[in-house]
């Protein structure tokens, strides 16, 4: 039975018969309410549709505006990721979050969530609990600003460009941002997608600094997938004769966004929630609020614009 409702929601969710949201929340349900069969396959493949899914989503953009919104976001990013960082270290002194625990929520929050903690993890030594606290935390978060997201936006009477930005600057991981811009519409998801992923190339200085710091010699894992969205987006600009297939292939990523929200969904269980911990939980909520709300404020504001 448990086996069946697993494959029924990745059915469902391929289907386009779930958007990302409510996919999100089917396995969240699934999560919190069964027993994962496959806890660690749907890991592994919810990490390759992403990436997958990204790169499809690079079909549907054209490079004149990557170049240009990467380009215009890139002080916001620089001055965003500099406050979270600090902000976040000061957050888990005062809480009394071990040290190593603290780092990868703040550069989760402030880079691009599970990605940067992935690649952040083997340049701090993190053991498996600290890896999986830090994980557990951004990924709850996700959910969270998945399914609200949208909500204050319309409630504040964003624009695509405002609420694309917006969700680019203040949501975790790529995946989340994709999935609650796709939901407000086709500029914000251009826009979002972009930014969001201009944002994750700070993976790479963020962990050089930081070896460099902790004099380690662990391989840094870059986030090739961007440079295959990249490409996508080159193609998609400049050889308009294979329209249809790139049109079928932003299609397709938009699916694959939504499988990838289901399984993501799964892999939230009640023990990761008691896993989590009190402290780090209230270290990423505290930041993620501040970080979201000054942005948001910024923005509204026209003190951030593209």
């Amino acid at each position: 039975m448990t086996k069946n409702l697993f494959f029924v929601g990745i059915i469902l969710a391929a289907s386009g018969l779930l958007s990302p949201p409510l996919a999100l929340g089917a396995g969240l349900a699934y999560g919190l309410l069964l027993t994962h069969p496959y806890h660690l396959d749907s890991k592994r493949l919810a990490k390759f549709l992403l990436q997958a899914s990204v790169v499809c989503l690079g079909f549907g953009m054209n490079l004149g505006e990557v170049i240009k919104v990467g380009s215009s976001g890139f002080l916001y990013t620089a001055v965003g990721i500099s406050f979270a960082l600090a902000l976040g270290w000061l957050l888990g002194r005062l809480l009394q979050v071990q040290k190593t625990q603290s780092f990868l929520i703040a550069a989760g929050t402030a880079i691009c969530g599970g990605s940067a903690i992935a690649a952040l993890g083997p340049v701090t030594e993190a053991n498996d609990e600290e890896m999986a606290v830090s994980l557990g935390t951004v990924f709850v978060l996700n959910s969270v600003a998945l399914l609200i997201f949208p909500t204050i936006g319309a409630a504040m009477h964003l624009s695509q460009t405002q609420f694309g930005l917006w969700s680019a600057l203040a949501i975790h991981d790529t995946s989340s941002v994709v999935g609650a811009a796709a939901k407000y519409g086709a500029v914000a998801l251009a826009i979002g997608t972009t930014v969001k992923l201009a944002r994750a190339l700070w993976i790479v200085p963020v962990a050089l600094i930081t070896a460099a710091v902790r004099k380690s010699k662990t391989r840094i894992h870059l986030p090739w997938f961007i440079l295959y969205f990249c490409i996508a987006a080159v193609m998609s600009s400049y050889v308009p004769q294979l329209h249809p297939a790139y049109t079928e292939a932003y299609r397709l990523g938009k699916l694959g966004l939504a499988v990838t929200l289901f399984l993501i969904g799964t892999g939230i269980s009640r023990e990761t929630l008691k896993q989590v911990g009190v402290r780090p939980m209230v270290q990423g909520v505290l930041l993620w609020i501040v970080v979201a709300g000054l942005s948001l404020f910024a923005i509204a504001k026209g003190f951030i614009h593209l």
